[in-house]
């Protein structure tokens, strides 16, 4: 029942990348959640809290595409060792302004933006890593303990940041971001030359429309991105979560952080309970059923009162989330050649990021026009109808055995 450590246990190379990473997700969100301390000190305005985001999502969407065609021309160890510095760097300056507190919003928009700018090219060619160093058959596994270390950081990193920025101060949080980056980089400095197999393409616009012609024309890889749009665009139900707690649930803060809180308890017991995820043959209908189950997870909080009850809703949502998760990864890493893996990467990192962000924006919109609780019930039903017309008219998604 529980995780399946083989990976861990098997791949010396594998064991430092995940503890690395583990590491790394900690600190990057510390330092996410300082900055939106320290723009709110500063302007005492959500708003310009709100344009965090907005910094971080730009540089994303714009060079997301071409960092994987990067990651797939050159050696990509070398990439995140030099992506995996920078990021160091800007972590220390974060500090720095913080420790001499030059008080500057613009400072902190650019740095956000730089940083965000270097990940859009280390995570894609990072994430190439794992099926060079792990058979195929341990890539299910893989995934879920990824998925495990981040839902315990989504869970941590909130607390030690605000624990130590009311004992230390914000340099503290940012510093430990430095701390963690340098983590990552021992344990991608343990690995051999990451060459892309076949000698690498070429960088530029025809690189990337390559790459988005094969996701588009593979019946596995084109439907994962579709599945995952289906349930983040339609089904996001975050940004409705402050006034569901004021207006149905009749709770204030508290209520909103129970709120956020299920999803991610919810994750965390999928990713400790996912050791019967490695034996799934029907992956393609595992993906189905779990986007299927978030749906309903999700529309069903807007049908009581009962916060409790909402908040089960929630954190079955987010199990499955997990599950969704666990096989988009397997699949799109087993059925991507390795030539490819960066700009494939590079375009599930962007649908990851933008399709939850399109989502808020949807999920508000048609509360301002309507309800929160429309919006939610809505979406929930829009998630269960594009998920229900996917599977019927992708039979080899649907019956797709990653056995045979």
């Amino acid at each position: 029942m529980f995780a399946d450590v083989t990976p861990l246990r098997e791949s010396v190379d594998f064991r430092w990348l995940w503890a690395g990473q583990s590491l790394s997700s900690i600190g990057s969100l510390m330092t996410g959640v300082a900055v939106a301390i320290q723009t709110y000190d500063l302007t005492h305005s959500s708003v310009a809290v709100g344009a965090v985001s907005l910094a971080n999502l730009v540089p994303t969407l714009l060079l997301g595409l071409f960092g994987g065609s990067i990651a797939d021309a050159v050696d990509r160890r070398r990439l995140v060792l030099l992506t995996g510095s920078g990021l160091t760097v800007v972590a220390l300056f974060f500090a720095l302004q913080a420790f001499l507190d030059w008080r500057q919003v613009w400072l902190l928009y650019l740095l956000t933006a730089i940083s965000a700018a270097l990940g859009a090219i280390d995570t894609p060619a990072r994430r190439t890593f794992i099926p060079r160093i792990l058979p195929l058959e341990r890539l299910p596994a893989a995934a879920a303990l990824s998925q495990l270390s981040f839902q315990v950081a989504i869970i941590a990193a909130p607390v030690l940041a605000g624990v130590l920025i009311a004992s230390v101060g914000l340099e503290a949080a940012y510093a430990v971001d430095a701390a963690t980056f340098i983590a990552v980089l021992i344990s991608v400095r343990r690995l051999p030359a990451m060459r892309p197999e076949g000698g690498g393409s070429t960088i530029g616009l025809s690189s990337v429309l390559e790459g988005l012609r094969y996701a588009a024309s593979h019946p596995l890889i084109g439907m994962i991105f579709l599945i995952d749009l289906n349930a983040t665009v339609l089904a996001m139900p975050t940004a409705l979560f402050p006034a569901l707690a004021d207006t149905h649930f009749g709770g204030g803060p508290r209520t909103v952080g129970y709120l956020f809180a299920a999803i991610g308890i919810g994750g965390l017991v999928a990713a400790v309970l996912s050791g019967p995820l490695g034996h799934i043959r029907h992956q393609g209908r595992a993906m189905l059923i779990s986007v299927a189950v978030w749906g309903a997870g999700i529309g069903s909080v807007g049908l009581t009162h009962h916060l409790w009850l909402a908040v089960a809703f929630l954190a079955t949502a987010g199990a499955a989330d997990i599950v969704t998760t666990v096989f988009r990864a397997t699949i799109l890493q087993t059925k991507t050649p390795d030539e490819l893996r960066g700009r494939l990467n590079s375009l599930d990192f962007i649908v990851g990021l933008g399709g939850p962000n399109l989502g808020n924006v949807r999920a508000g919109s048609i509360a301002g026009l309507t309800t929160p609780v429309t919006s939610i019930v809505l979406g929930g039903a829009l998630c269960l109808l594009g998920i229900t017309t996917l599977a019927l008219t992708s039979k080899p998604f649907r019956q797709y055995d990653a056995k045979a």
